[in-house]
């Protein structure tokens, strides 16, 4: 590993190596009930992702047979003790340098604010997927999300107020010094710090649900135009700050809605529906829809990300089953970066 740190985060649309999922974990569920269906939902995903690049499922030792059973012949299996199955969070954020040559930070994870416990294993899974592949690591003493930041490429990097300065993750640190270490790890100039993500999300607001980055300069948003909605307030404040905004290169921010889909509830809970949770592939786009009362928005959501990609495949899946949980396809997803590895 080089002395001077001299690495960045790429952006999730250049080419990726691979794609990490983790195999559900029944006792996680926050509907136990709803296992096999969530077991269909991710294996969907990896299937999808599996037409474009290569995806490793990593799994209990107790469900690898169940998980190949799901997933088939296309999906690669790694065995790593994990306590849930939310791999944009508690996997590597991967980095590379001005050779493309790549690296992985292992954060620190305490499930959302210890929502969720136990979260020993999950903490452990970064570094172990790292040492696996033999990719040099990082580890960063600071609780961060892989869902909570979404960079340009060029500098720019979106978040939250409420997730990434919440007194959950880092009450011993303040906003400048959170900066300081995002700033130097992701290698970002300037933080465009959105107040609050989609109204209900228990991650307390991951950026990867109401906006990200399309290309640089240019942000996509999920918009609500319901006055009587709870996300109308908040996707008018996410215009506001982005209107008022220039990136790392100071450009005025192009700015492009996806409409909301309708509210759902599932057992009298509101499931915060994102088209904004996608996830990019090589050469294409795994999109969650929700279909019933979203059909109309589900075409939408489709359209507008064609228009927005002309020469990418845009795959529908299922989205039902994972929000169920709470995250959707890039809640589950987590790419590694065509690169040259140094280990």
């Amino acid at each position: 590993m080089q002395k001077e740190y001299n690495f960045s985060m790429p952006p999730e649309w250049e080419k990726h190596e691979r794609t990490f999922i983790e195999w559900p974990v029944k006792d996680s569920l926050v509907w136990p009930e709803n296992y096999n269906e969530v077991c269909k939902g991710y294996a969907e995903v990896a299937k999808s992702i599996s037409e474009f690049e290569a995806v490793t499922m990593i799994v209990n030792e107790e469900t690898l047979v169940e998980a190949r059973r799901y997933c088939g012949a296309t999906i690669d299996f790694l065995t790593i003790p994990h306590n849930d199955a939310w791999a944009r969070d508690n996997g590597p954020t991967f980095v590379w340098n001005e050779d493309k040559s790549v690296a992985g930070i292992n954060w620190i994870f305490n499930a959302w604010g210890e929502k969720y416990k136990p979260y020993n294993l999950d903490n452990e899974v970064a570094l172990k997927v790292l040492e696996h592949f033999d990719v040099p690591s990082f580890n960063v003493p600071i609780v961060l999300e892989g869902g909570s930041i979404h960079v340009d490429g060029e500098g720019t990097l979106l978040t939250t107020e409420q997730c990434l300065l919440n007194l959950n993750r880092n009450a011993h640190l303040s906003r400048e010094q959170i900066e300081e270490v995002v700033k130097k790890y992701l290698n970002v100039t300037k933080i465009i710090w959105l107040k609050r993500g989609l109204f209900g999300d228990e991650t307390d607001g991951h950026i990867d649900n109401i906006a990200c980055f399309a290309k640089p300069g240019v942000v996509l948003i999920q918009a609500c135009h319901d006055p009587e909605d709870s996300n109308f307030e908040i996707t008018r404040e996410v215009l506001e700050v982005l209107q008022q905004s220039t990136d790392a290169m100071g450009r005025k921010l192009e700015i492009i809605e996806i409409p909301q889909p309708p509210i759902q509830f599932y057992k009298e809970t509101r499931l915060t529906l994102s088209y904004l949770n996608f996830y990019f592939v090589n050469n294409g786009i795994i999109l969650p829809v929700f279909g019933g009362d979203a059909s109309e928005t589900d075409k939408m959501a489709e359209n507008i990300l064609q228009k927005v990609y002309p020469n990418r495949k845009i795959v529908k899946v299922d989205g039902m089953p994972l929000i169920k949980e709470g995250g959707n396809v890039h809640c589950i997803t987590q790419q590694m970066p065509a690169g040259i590895r140094l280990g």
